[in-house]
C-alpha cells in the first residue's frame, strides 16, 4: 500500500501534485534518541496521543492521506527509524522494529501501515540484505546504491512505498510479476500497473517489484527498483473508496515506458527471490500495525466501560457480564502478544521450519485475533460505542482487513501450516 521529497501538505481529494523539495532541518530530535528504542517508542506514543488519535477520524472520512502525520514524523527524525546507524539513521533493525511499529498502529492504523511500507525498504536493503548471498561486485554496488537511497531519507525526508499487488498470485510468489523491466543503455524501461498501491500520491519513491524481461522469465528474476515520484510515464489512476483502511490511499499506479537509472535498484538481481525464501519474515512486517489495533481496541473498552471516555461518562464497569468479556479480551490479547513477540524475535536468515511455521502462525492469529477483539469490543461497550465520532467503529473495519493482505494472507497462512507440517520439502503422495 507521491509526490515530490519535501513538507507534506494535506491535498485537495483525488489530485496527484507534486510538492516541492525542502531540506532537513540541521537539528533534528531523532539525532539524540538513536540507540535508544525506548526514547522513541516514547516520541511515538506522544505523537499518538497528541497528534494522531486526533485526526484519524477526519483522514478516514475524507479517505485523505495523513500528511500532518508525516510532517510530524519527519520533524521527530521517525523517518529514519530503520536506516543503519553508520549512514545517519536510528538503526533500529527488525524485531525492535515490530515493537515501535504495533505502538504507531495503536494510534492510527493507517499511519502505521503506510509507515510499514516506507520503513521495509530500509529492513530489506539494510541488514537483511546483509544476511544474503551476493557475488562481491554486486555486494560493492548495492552498497553505494542504499548509501544513496538512505541519504534521501535522511537527509531530506523521502517516503519509499512498496507497491506489491498486481490482482495475480505473483505478490504470493507463485509467478513471476506482471510489471516488467527491460535492460537498456544506463538503466531500465519498466511498464507495468499495481493495484492497491499505498502512499500513491504521497510517497516519494515507489519501490516496484517487477520482472526482468526476458525469455522464459521466473519468479527468480524478480527485481526491486526505487521509480521516483514525478517519473515521466508514471500515473496514479482510480477512485478510492474502500471499508477500512482509507487514509492508506491505494490506489492504481500505472506505469508506461518509465526510465530509471541503474543506481535505483534497491537489490542486486536474484537478491529479492533469495530473500523471500531464506528471510521469510520480511513478510510478517504487516503484523505489528493490527497488533496495534488489537491493544486499542482493548484499551477503549476499558475506558468505556470505566466512563472515562469524554462525553460518555456512564461507569459500566459493575455488571458481570462486561466484566467477564474483558477478561476474555485481555486473555486473548495477551495470547497474541505473546505469539506475536516470539515470531518476531525469531527473524533471522535461514530460520527453522518451527521458527517459520510460527510465523505464519502469528500472521494468521495477529489478522484473525484484532478483528475479534474489536467484535467483543463492539459487543461489550453497546451501541453508543459504534457512534462514528468514537474510534471503535473505524477500529472494527481497519481491523477487518488485515487477513485479506498480500503476501501472507490468513488463506494463505493456513494453507501453508497445513501443507508444511505435513510435507517435508520435495516429499509428494506418488507411490
Amino acid at each position: 500500500m507521491a509526490t515530490a521529497t519535501g513538507s507534506l501538505r494535506k491535498p485537495a481529494r483525488k489530485t496527484t501534485s507534486k510538492r516541492p523539495a525542502k531540506k532537513k532541518p540541521k537539528s533534528f530530535k531523532w539525532q539524540k534518541l538513536a540507540g535508544k528504542n525506548d526514547e522513541i517508542e516514547q516520541v511515538i506514543r506522544t505523537l499518538g496521543q497528541k497528534k494522531f488519535v486526533g485526526r484519524a477520524q477526519r483522514y478516514d472520512e475524507e479517505a485523505s492521506f495523513p500528511f500532518e502525520n508525516y510532517d510530524d514524523m519527519r520533524r521527530a527524525g521517525i523517518l529514519a527509524m530503520t536506516v543503519p546507524k553508520s549512514l545517519g539513521g536510528l538503526g533500529v533493525q527488525y524485531a525492535d522494529y515490530a515493537l515501535l511499529a504495533a505502538e504507531m498502529g495503536r494510534w492510527c492504523g493507517a499511519t502505521a501501515l503506510t509507515f510499514n511500507m516506507h520503513a521495509c525498504t530500509p529492513l530489506w536493503t539494510g541488514h537483511i540484505a546483509d544476511d544474503l548471498d551476493m557475488p562481491a561486485a554486486d555486494r560493492k554496488q548495492h552498497k553505494k546504491n542504499r548509501e544513496l537511497h538512505f541519504s534521501r531519507i535522511v537527509e531530506k525526508g523521502a517516503i519509499f512505498a512498496q507497491p506489491f499487488s498486481e490482482g495475480s498470485s505473483a505478490a504470493a510468489g507463485k509467478a513471476p510479476f506482471g510489471t516488467s523491466a527491460a535492460k537498456v543503455d544506463g538503466g531500465w524501461v519498466l511498464n507495468g500497473k499495481k493495484i492497491f498501491a499505498s502512499l500513491s500520491g504521497a510517497a516519494t519513491y515507489y519501490g516496484v517489484l517487477c520482472t526482468e524481461d526476458k525469455p522464459d522469465a521466473s519468479v527468480r528474476d524478480t527485481l526491486f527498483m526505487a521509480v521516483p515520484a514525478d517519473s515521466e510515464g508514471l500515473s496514479i489512476v482510480g477512485p478510492w473508496d474502500p471499508v477500512g483502511m482509507r487514509a492508506t490511499v491505494s490506489r492504481t499506479l500505472v506505469m508506461e515506458d518509465v526510465f530509471i537509472p541503474d543506481e535505483q535498484m534497491l537489490l542486486p538481481r536474484g537478491v529479492y527471490y533469495q530473500a523471500a525464501r531464506r528471510w521469510p519474515h520480511m513478510f510478517l512486517t504487516l503484523c505489528p500495525t493490527y497488533m496495534g489495533l488489537a491493544q486499542a481496541a482493548y484499551d477503549f473498552t476499558v475506558a468505556y466501560l470505566r466512563g472515562d471516555i469524554e462525553g460518555i461518562p456512564v461507569k459500566r464497569r459493575m455488571y458481570p457480564t462486561k466484566q467477564i468479556t474483558v477478561a476474555d479480551m485481555w486473555i486473548k490479547l495477551q495470547q497474541t502478544w505473546a505469539l506475536f513477540k516470539q515470531a518476531t524475535g525469531e527473524a533471522r536468515v535461514d530460520p527453522s521450519k518451527d521458527d517459520r511455521l510460527r510465523a505464519y502462525a502469528a500472521q494468521y492469529a495477529v489478522m484473525e485475533n484484532a478483528n475479534e477483539m474489536c467484535r467483543l469490543a463492539i459487543r461489550t461497550c453497546g451501541g453508543q460505542s459504534m457512534l462514528k465520532s468514537l474510534p471503535l467503529e473505524r477500529l472494527y473495519r481497519d481491523s477487518r482487513l488485515g487477513s485479506l493482505m498480500l503476501p501472507w494472507t490468513a488463506e494463505l497462512c493456513l494453507d501453508r501450516l497445513g501443507r508444511e507440517t505435513l510435507y517435508e520439502p520435495g516429499e509428494t503422495d506418488d507411490a
